[in-house]
């Protein structure tokens, strides 16, 4: 699945062979060591002793003596061979010296001691042969390890083309992986145990009758069945009369008898918690704690707990299982092979010598004919017809296999017309083979796999037909000719070839799955077959089929507690553990192996990905150009535009009708030159200005598009290609940098991450933006040509990527510009069209009144109204929630919620046609839906108009629900007959919770990704679908008649099935009871009857493929397995076996990949790449990362200081650990207070209530109140601190039962503070949590079509009568217990036992005409069609979802340093350094610290101020940005960092990818502008600074000569250039310019400045004229500081604005790019420490 970066890398390793060490040196007297032979016969002896060792049970040589002998002679001569092997590897190696010794290599330890296992086996059997030792003795589970030599068999393939290391680190990673996951499960088995020792305890309470006495309590002395009660009265179930509430236990009763479930101290309620975790038989449990205890508290136990522990915390082991097999399979690669395409393997290549005398590969047809059939049967072969010919044929074939059943006990002809037809067919496949083997010879017929499989088919069925063999096991081959129809579809033959084509891995896995199954059922076997009254393990078949039993998880329970009662109290551990161990292996990573392999086969290869991402984004681009069809039929309709009149015209002429579009360009253009020229005055303000232009475009939309697409004024023309042009050489002018060596001379250091990939980008945007090497390449050495030649080779590569990238971008904006293209010629041609059900007006003012009702929805972006930044408000949670859905869709939500609540209290009994109060909800709904309905069509259109209501299914949804509320109610029947319209028009009414998905986008969102993954769900039915119809139609051949039998067990034959006879009941399935002597069972006298199993048969191939299904779904397949041993042959138990592994193993983990599969591509993470998915890994884990709530350590060594390192020492933490842990140890057992045992429980723990007071009050010293209150986890000690020392004073006070529940909570809540103490508990509580949050619309739409089907359910089956799961605990009267029986379904506990209690029909009832809530009859058809529905869709596909979401977010998890692009040690580092930085712990900091924090950074993250001071000036332009200057948070600077250390080329996807490029691009010519800029102030600062130096002197000299010039010469006021004070004032005011405005008047001529006024050359020398006075001259500016000294001689007064408007708007574009480039020629020549008089110079 997902592949990681440093495993995708092919390296040639060496072998490393994990296997034993079998190449030993040579020596003569032990040459036969080293033979290969020998090895393969060692290898099949092991397989010889596992056979022997299963063989070895006392039952299997009662029943077969001679297989005792047999076995001592296999273990006498197997003993002899290994113990050769073994002395000779003693004699080559040495026992102990030497490197290579024997008992210093692990497999030879591991030979030795199954050696060792097989003498003692053999001994003990010579004792039991001689009759020294009992064959029923314990001696005999000395055999346990011997089944373990199955190793030696296998371990060959122990070998791997990978380094050991990184075999040894796979292994050591998933192994920690996986531990770490089983102490995350274990603590959710602690906390639930905890909790059900403290609200349940013990299950004791059962009503016996009234005369039972202790000591006495037999199957008699309880009810029927046995039931639960409670002694307290105003809870739980009380007994009728009769019988009495009493303790069994205080009866006499032991703990053996009275079962090891329950909770009554916390090994025995840990153990119950895993049971209930598996789904198997939790429900059982739950019916007695409601029995006994409140029922609130049971229903929040036991869902809690399948929902946690059951759905999330053991789907984590999936998400292990899936990880590390991803893991391993990237680096294994090799081994597995690579994956092939599915095109046909008869085509080759091969090698041919040209004319020429060279050669070349040509295609060679395998398939051409080679045969000696003439060349028109070849051709008849060959051709389409014949194909399609054949598949009929066999699809004929399948349809009368499948029509086959049961006729009756009297129909016994042995040739009917089916096994004709089968002879027929039979005959037709084997000319057909015969005829392939003719045309294309034998060799070329058997070279395609499809052919041996269709030879394989035709030598079975040959055989079948024989008469003898017919209806035998032969059968399965004429079945099996369904598969051939998998090459009628090539999607579905595409489908099966990427599961099933690399079988290597599947069958690899198969084989380890059958494997494991043999070696623990051996195991088992041997640990207990001598106990006795334990029959499930007496022989080999019986132990194998109660591992299977264990491994399927159907009834594995029942298989562990009859185990569990025959061995004794005593050993009743050790046998729980290991079946809890076994199971858990099973179930959590067995079948989690097959998840990954198949979801590892549904992979795309790594380098098509990105390809397929390319033709994804091209294909949305081409659905969007596309009209939906409801608005292009308006096409096929002549086009009629609407025409104007324009009159008051003075011609002489008859002026013609004009289009209204056309007229209303210049209405709109004036509208539009108007506000422009409204804002231009002072008067008018820009809101005004802003709010009418935004007026204007809603008014006008379509034409202001198309306006704003027509051709550009010249001016605005002329400024867009300045600006590209400065936008060119601002990008030259970097690379020019770059190549000329300017980061040249820097010392040899490591460079960050942040200036590798800074550096990456400037040379990618280099060779991008032109390559200058072709021009300086000249003269070059060789060493520097070779380097040219790699950068063109880049640069072309990205050129390649640049243009696929702008194709796709270019590609869907044209798609957008067609589409509304379309829209608007349709509108401007078709008066009808966009015109709610053509009557209402396009811009009508009902229209606008109901778009503005039907649009209003609150603006949850709160933003400042001076700078536009969005801002952080308090409750910006509740804002987003209340902006979610427009106001009128939050009316009909709560108006929709409010009708499902009626809805929950209508049942049988109280239905709404006779229910006033239901009414009125009813009617409610009705209206409101009624009122949104006609605003959203008078809005919006129905159906012909683009935002019509019914343009998807959810419209259709909406128009369905309110036609048959409507109907309902206008119908309201009063008498509703069952299976009648008026029923099937009421479970209709039941879809209205529906209505949420409609609501609610995310909602909607859920159904869209249920239904994109249609297509791979339906061929996953297709094929388990195929799979049944083949076992069904072997089941029908081979079963059909067999399976009655008559009621009475005594009763063998069918003629002897008459009267009637006495049958047990069964009293209590918890209860182990001995009966007495002369005791009976209660029983009653029913009639012998013949006939089938209740629930299933295979007479029919409907009712086989019935049965099927339910096995298919792991349910009650072992009732069908006894039953077909018992009543057909024990051989026939192979069949439900081989179908179970099958739909087990790979059926439904089909099911679960699939839709894990497509939950990924939807997400977009099935087609991301290893970078891209590590970059969403990136950003998912920075998300929950947050800063540091830890105060620093006090600077000085006082007493503060010392309490901060004890409080902060990791033995102090860890002992704080095992506290907490040891407190909650104390809830071991219940907190009674009529207990002894409560009293110094509860005084323990308040010692240790007092121990956690010293350590808050420790870290509040230490930390000081106010840095202790900053970490969340130290509030929550604190709070459950409190909460402790309030239960030790309320608890001293009035030491009663609500004290001790109150201590009770104290402790669970300090409990869960280990997470936070545990790094690995923590991270996957994050993952839970995580999974949670992502996936709650999913659990909300579970619920809705809990509800659904819960009020649907009332109305099919409220007055079911009671069966055998249908009772007073589960049944549909209301829909609360709907639900709850609906919950159980979807944990799959009996849901097909329920299904068939609802189909019971007369004469097993009793039905009523007139009314269904008179009945107690089911529904046959509606039953099937309800519970299969619901549980595929629930149990296949939704919570399939959970373990989805839960594989996604488990990779924050698992990924380790080596994975990520940030690492654990970086995060850390930089929560440390924003922790010195944000000194007030709020989460965020002023935008100028940001620098402070960035100059802080060290290690990967360090910029370094002298080699990457433009990296540096970008990030934090780019935090300026964000917040327009405003505060930034602690996820901002870490997404900008996580931006800035990846190479986005690589790890971001398209749409993310042109946004960050677009955004990097504007900060570096942002930047670059500011750095000019800044530059250019200083240079004219140095400048004036000279200017006033000379002009000082000449004042000085001025002043001295002042008078004679006077008496001289008197001419008018002349100004001189000396600086005046205005000139001063002018120049300060300049200087001190707003850092606002300097960004507004920018320097270089871009868009933003619009044209940069330049002093003409000819106006140079004149004079000019300043508030009415002349100055001199001043020296010729050079054009770059023209804008400069605009603003310095007008003091700022003149605006950039008003210089824009002098400019010539026709100035030519090539002169403009001529006159920029030169410009920043003269700039680039400057460096920033030149001088003034440089400056001067240029």
């Amino acid at each position: 699945m997902l592949k990681r970066k440093q495993s995708s890398r092919v390296e040639a390793q060496p072998v490393t062979d994990f296997g034993p060490d079998e190449s030993l040196s040579d020596n003569a007297d032990i040459l036969w060591i080293n033979k290969p032979w020998v090895h393969s016969l060692l290898r099949i002896c092991a397989i010889i002793s596992v056979i022997s060792v299963c063989m070895n049970t006392p039952m299997t040589f009662e029943h077969y003596p001679p297989l005792q002998y047999v076995t001592f002679t296999l273990d006498t001569l197997l003993m002899f061979l290994y113990t050769a092997e073994m002395i000779a590897k003693m004699h080559i190696r040495g026992i102990v010296k030497g490197d290579s010794s024997y008992v210093k290599d692990r497999w030879c330890v591991f030979d030795g001691f199954m050696v060792f296992c097989l003498w003692v086996s053999l001994v003990l059997q010579v004792f039991e042969i001689a009759d020294i030792v009992d064959q029923m003795s314990p001696w005999g589970m000395l055999r346990i390890p011997r089944p373990l030599i199955m190793i030696r068999a296998f371990r060959i393939y122990f070998r791997f083309e990978l380094p050991r290391t990184r075999i040894t680190n796979i292994l050591k990673r998933s192994g920690e992986q996986i531990w770490s996951v089983s102490i995350f499960l274990l603590f959710f088995l602690l906390l639930y145990g905890i909790l059900g020792v403290q609200m349940f305890g013990t299950f004791t309470y059962h009503c016996v009758v009234n005369d039972t006495k202790p000591g006495n309590v037999t199957w008699n002395s309880l009810a029927i069945p046995d039931t639960h009660c409670s002694p307290e009265l105003e809870e739980g179930y009380q007994c009728p009369p009769g019988f009495k509430c009493m303790d069994l236990e205080d009866l006499g009763l032991s703990r053996q008898e009275l079962g090891y479930s329950g909770f009554n101290e916390i090994g025995t309620s840990i153990f119950t918690v895993y049971e209930a975790a598996s789904q198997e038989g939790w429900v059982f449990l739950m019916y007695r704690a409601i029995d006994s205890f409140p029922r609130w508290r049971s229903y929040f136990y036991f869902i809690t707990l399948i929902f946690f522990l059951a759905w999330l915390v053991k789907n984590v082991f999936i998400a292990v299982i899936i990880e590390t097999f991803a893991e391993i399979r990237v680096q294994f690669q090799q081994m597995w092979g690579s994956r092939s395409s599915t095109t046909s393997t008869a085509t080759t290549q091969m090698f041919h010598e040209d004319a020429a005398g060279g050669w070349q590969l040509v295609a060679v047809d395998v398939n051409k004919p080679q045969g000696r059939a003439p060349a028109c049967l070849q051709k008849m072969m060959r051709s389409s017809v014949f194909h399609m010919f054949i598949l009929s044929v066999v699809t004929v074939d399948v349809i009368v296999a499948a029509s086959n059943y049961y006729k009756g006990e009297n129909f016994r002809r042995q040739y009917d017309e089916f096994y004709l037809a089968e002879v027929a067919f039979t005959v037709l496949f084997d000319l057909e083979a015969l005829l392939k083997i003719w045309c294309l010879g034998f060799t070329g017929y058997i070279s395609s796999s499809l052919h041996k499989f269709e030879l394989l088919l035709v030598i079975g069925t040959t055989l079948h037909v024989y008469p003898d063999l017919y209806h035998s096991q032969f059968t399965y081959f004429q079945v099996l000719r369904v598969v051939r129809l998998i090459k009628i579809s090539p999607a579905l033959e595409d489908f099966v070839y990427k599961i099933f084509g690399p079988g290597k891995k599947l069958g690899s896995l198969v084989v380890f799955t059958a494997s494991l199954l043999i070696v623990m059922s051996a195991i088992s076997l041997q640990m207990f077959c001598f106990v006795e009254e334990l029959d499930r393990f007496t022989t080999f078949p019986r132990a194998f089929m109660s591992m299977f039993q264990i491994l399927t998880q159907e009834g594995w329970v029942d298989v562990m507690d009859q185990t569990l009662n025959a061995v004794g109290h005593m050993w009743a551990p050790v046998v729980a553990i290991y079946f809890i161990l076994y199971h858990l292996f099973a179930t959590l990573i067995l079948l989690s192996l097959f998840v990954a392999v198949i979801l590892d086969n549904l992979e795309l290869d790594e380098d098509l990905k990105k390809l397929k991402q390319l033709k994804q984004s091209e294909a949305n681009a081409d659905t969007k150009e596309k009209l939906p069809l409801r608005l292009r039929i308006f096409e096929k309709f002549p086009n009629r535009p609407q025409m104007v009149k324009i009159s008051k015209l003075p011609s002489d002429f008859t002026v013609p009708k004009i289009r209204e579009s056309f007229m209303k360009q210049f209405i709109d253009r004036q509208q539009q030159d108007t506000c422009c020229l409204l804002r231009s005055l002072p008067s008018a303000s820009s809101s005004s200005c802003d709010h009418s232009k935004r007026s204007a475009i809603e008014d006008n939309k379509y034409i202001d598009q198309k306006l704003r697409k027509s051709v550009f004024s010249i001016r605005a023309r002329n400024l867009l290609e300045k600006e590209t042009a400065v936008t060119k050489i601002l990008r030259a002018c970097t690379r020019q940098r770059m190549l000329s060596g300017s980061f040249e001379g820097q010392p040899a250091k490591e460079r960050s991450i942040l200036s590798v990939q800074h550096h990456i980008r400037q040379e990618r945007r280099s060779l991008r933006h032109g390559s200058n090497s072709q021009r300086i390449s000249r003269g070059k050495s060789l060493e520097t040509l070779t380097q040219d030649h790699s950068n063109t080779v880049r640069y072309r590569n990205a050129q390649r990527e640049d243009s696929e990238i702008k194709m796709i971008q270019e590609k869907k904006e044209q798609a957008e510009m067609k589409r509304k293209v379309q829209e608007e010629e349709l509108r401007e041609n078709h008066p009808y069209f966009d015109k709610p059900l053509f009557i209402v007006g396009r811009e009508h003012r009902f229209r606008n009144f109901c778009r503005l009702v039907v649009r209003a929805r609150f603006n949850a972006s709160k933003t400042d109204p001076v700078t536009g930044a969005v801002k952080n408000t308090k409750y910006h949670q509740l804002y987003d929630l209340l902006g979610l859905v427009t106001y009128l869709d939050w009316v009909m939500i709560v108006v929709t919620i409010c009708s499902c609540i009626s809805m929950m209290f209508e049942s049988p009994f109280r239905r709404v046609m006779h229910a006033p109060t239901l009414q009125i909800a009813e009617y409610v709904f009705v209206i409101f839906m009624s009122i949104e309905l006609n605003l959203k069509i008078m809005a919006d259109g129905l159906f012909f108009t683009p935002t019509a209501v019914i343009r998807d299914f959810g419209g259709v949804m909406d128009i369905f629900i309110y036609l048959v509320s409507l109907i309902f109610l206008c119908w309201m029947p009063q008498n509703v007959p069952a299976e009648s319209g008026a029923q099937l028009l009421m479970v209709l009414r039941c879809l209205r919770p529906l209505r949420i998905f409609k609501l609610v986008p995310q909602m909607r969102k859920v159904v869209r990704e249920l239904f994109s993954g249609f297509k791979e769900i339906f061929l996953v039915s297709i094929l388990l679908l195929t799979l049944m119809l083949v076992f069904a139609s072997f089941g029908v051949q081979l079963f059909a008649g067999k399976l009655a039998k008559c009621n009475d067990p005594n009763i063998i034959r069918r003629e002897d099935c008459n009267g009637i006879f006495r049958i047990n009941v069964s009293v209590s399935k918890n209860l182990n009871l001995k009966l007495r002597p002369g005791e009976k069972k209660p029983g009653f006298w029913v009639p012998r009857v013949w006939a089938n199993p209740r629930n299933f048969n295979f007479d029919n191939v409907g009712n086989a493929m019935l049965a099927l299904f339910e096995v298919l779904s792991l349910k009650g397949w072992v009732e069908v397995r006894d039953v077909i041993i018992h009543r057909v042959g024990p051989i026939h138990g192979i069949y439900i076996h081989v179908f179970v592994f099958l739909g087990c193993m790979i059926g439904l983990t089909l099911f679960v990949g699939v839709v894990i599969a497509n939950f990924n591509e939807n997400k977009g993470t099935a087609l991301l790449t290893v970078d891209q998915r590590r970059w969403e890994d990136l950003k998912s884990r920075l998300k929950i990362a947050q800063p540091l709530h830890l105060p620093p350590r006090p600077d000085n060594d006082g007493f503060r200081a010392k309490m901060y390192d004890i409080t902060q020492h990791p033995f102090f933490k860890r002992t704080i650990a095992l506290l907490v842990l040891a407190q909650s140890v104390l809830l071991s057992v219940k907190w009674d207070v009529e207990d002894p045992v409560t009293v110094p429980l509860a005084t323990m723990s308040v010692v240790f209530t007092f121990v956690f007071v010293l350590e808050v009050t420790m870290k509040i010293i230490a930390m000081s109140p106010a840095g202790f209150w900053q970490s969340r986890r130290n509030r929550y000690d604190l709070l459950v601190t409190s909460l402790g020392v309030v239960w030790v004073v309320l608890h001293f006070a009035l030491l009663n039962a609500y004290t001790y529940m109150m201590g009770a909570c104290v402790i669970v809540f300090r409990f869960f503070s280990i997470c936070g103490k545990h790094v690995t508990l923590k991270m996957l509580l994050l993952t839970v949590v995580v999974s949670m949050y992502k996936s709650f619309f999913i659990i909300v739409g579970m619920f809705l079509l809990l509800l659904c089907y819960a009020f649907a359910g009332v109305v099919l089956f409220g007055t079911v009568k009671y069966g055998e799961n249908i009772n007073r605990h589960a049944n549909f009267s209301s829909a609360g217990k709907a639900i709850t029986v609906l919950f159980r379904i979807v944990t799959g506990e009996d849901w097909n036992k329920i299904m068939h209690d609802c189909m019971v029909q007369p004469p097993f009832c009793t039905p009523d005409e007139f009314t269904y809530w008179a009945t107690d009859c089911g529904n046959y058809a509606g039953a099937l069609m309800y519970f299969c529905s619901f549980y595929v869709i629930i149990a296949y596909i939704m919570l399939n979802l959970l373990v989805a979401i839960i594989v996604e977010n488990f990779s924050l998890f698992y990924s380790t340093e080596e994975d990520q692009l940030l690492s654990y040690n970086d995060l850390r580092h930089f929560q440390i350094i924003w922790n010195m930085v944000d000194d007030k712990r709020e989460g965020v900091i002023p935008t100028f610290r940001v620098k402070f924090l960035l100059r802080l950074l060290r290690g990967r993250l360090e910029v370094d101020l002298d080699k990457d001071k433009l990296l540096f000036k970008h990030m934090c332009y780019e935090m300026e940005r964000l917040h327009n200057g405003g505060d930034v948070t602690f996820h901002d600077v870490l997404s900008m960092l996580s931006y800035r250390s990846v190479d986005i080329r690589k790890s971001l996807q398209l749409e993310e990818l042109l946004a960050r490029e677009q955004l990097e691009y504007t900060i570096e010519e942002e930047v670059a502008k500011q750095t000019i800029r800044m530059w250019l102030k200083k240079c004219l600062k140095r400048i004036r600074a000279k200017q006033q130096q000379s002009c000082s002197i000449i004042h000085s000299l001025r002043e001295s000569q002042q008078q004679e010039l006077s008496r001289f010469l008197n001419p008018p006021s002349i100004e001189t250039t000396q600086p005046s004070e205005d000139m001063n004032a002018n120049s300060q005011d300049n200087n001190m310019q707003p850092e606002t405005s300097s960004q507004q008047q920018l320097l270089s001529p871009t868009l933003s400045d619009r044209g940069g006024s330049r002093q003409d050359s000819g106006d140079t020398g004149k004079p000019q004229r300043k508030f009415g006075q002349w100055r001199l001259p001043s020296a010729p500016k050079p054009i770059s500081h023209s804008v400069s000294s605009v603003n310095l001689r007008f003091g700022g007064r003149t605006t950039m604005k008003s210089v824009v408007c002098k400019m010539n708007p026709m100035t030519d574009t090539a002169s403009c790019g001529s006159e920029v480039k030169k410009w920043w020629t003269r700039q680039l020549t400057v460096e920033s420490d030149e001088s003034g008089d440089d400056l001067l110079d240029i």
